[in-house]
């Protein structure tokens, strides 16, 4: 049996759709789901509150075979620990809300989530009505990028890749010709080229990538992919202390998380 899917829930209506989507992971995974919910402090230790059946509550089916988890602290912090002590293969988290700007509030819980966890995390943001069926992938070429793609590549497997890098063109205000921007954009393909040819990228997965490159800052050009593309998971690489190699992509993980439209799957390398 695969590792388990780990979610967490404060129980309130905003985190449905991470439950929804956990429990469907799991099936799709042939393993099981473990629901982590914190009681609030002050009241954990009241025995006469059924924090499982609170929780049960909360589910499409109240009688759904999953593991209740009821750590106590911090919330932040034991929802790391605890799909950590049970080698979870994701987290996955829901959103606070969503603010005027299109951007999702994601809290403090799901920002220290992302930040000390080493287990990849998804951030869910649509309701879920069906298994994943396209995935796009950002990379700016780093380390970092490519264990997201090969993470995200083993976890859903056989789904179409897209695998989009954007880039600027050096001094563009000053030079503008189309000739340097033709050899940079040739540059930057040949280095997505390199980069899909690493040994560390079986040419089973090779065959599910289609690459993109793209001109443009980083934001925009990921919003045009996500409108053109059509993907229904997006996936980025962030870093436990410091930015990636370029200024591209891993160094906006955090905002990119933010503002995706659609569901976000986070992986973090140590590298």
């Amino acid at each position: 049996m695969a590792n388990p899917v780990m979610v967490a829930t404060d129980l309130s209506a905003r985190d449905d759709r991470a439950v929804d989507r956990a429990l469907m992971l799991a099936r799709q995974w042939g393993t099981r789901t473990g629901v982590i919910h914190v009681p609030q402090s002050g009241v954990g230790n009241d025995t006469s509150v059924d924090w499982s059946a609170k929780v049960r509550a909360v589910l499409p089916d109240p009688q759904a075979d999953v593991d209740i988890i009821l750590p106590e602290g911090s919330a932040p912090t034991a929802i790391v620990d605890a799909a950590r002590e049970r080698d979870g293969a994701v987290i996955v988290t829901g959103i606070a809300r969503m603010n005027d700007f299109c951007d999702y509030f994601l809290g403090t819980t799901v920002d220290h989530v992302l930040r000390h966890t080493d287990l990849p995390v998804l951030v869910v943001k649509q309701r879920p009505h069906a298994d994943y069926a396209r995935i796009m992938v950002a990379t700016d070429f780093s380390q970092g990028s490519r264990v997201a793609l090969t993470k995200a590549a083993d976890l859903f497997p056989n789904i179409p890749i897209d695998l989009v890098h954007a880039f600027h063109v050096p001094y563009e205000s000053r030079f503008t010709s189309d000739d340097v921007r033709a050899d940079v954009t040739a540059e930057e393909s040949e280095d997505m080229d390199s980069f899909v040819a690493q040994e560390a990228i079986s040419d089973a997965l090779r065959k599910r990538i289609a690459t993109h490159v793209i001109e443009g800052d980083t934001n925009v050009a990921i919003a045009r992919a996500i409108e053109r593309l059509r993907p229904d998971l997006f996936v980025v690489g962030t870093h436990g202390k410091s930015g990636f190699r370029r200024a591209t992509i891993g160094s906006k993980a955090e905002a990119l998380i933010k503002w995706v439209p659609v569901d976000t799957f986070a992986v973090r390398s140590g590298g």
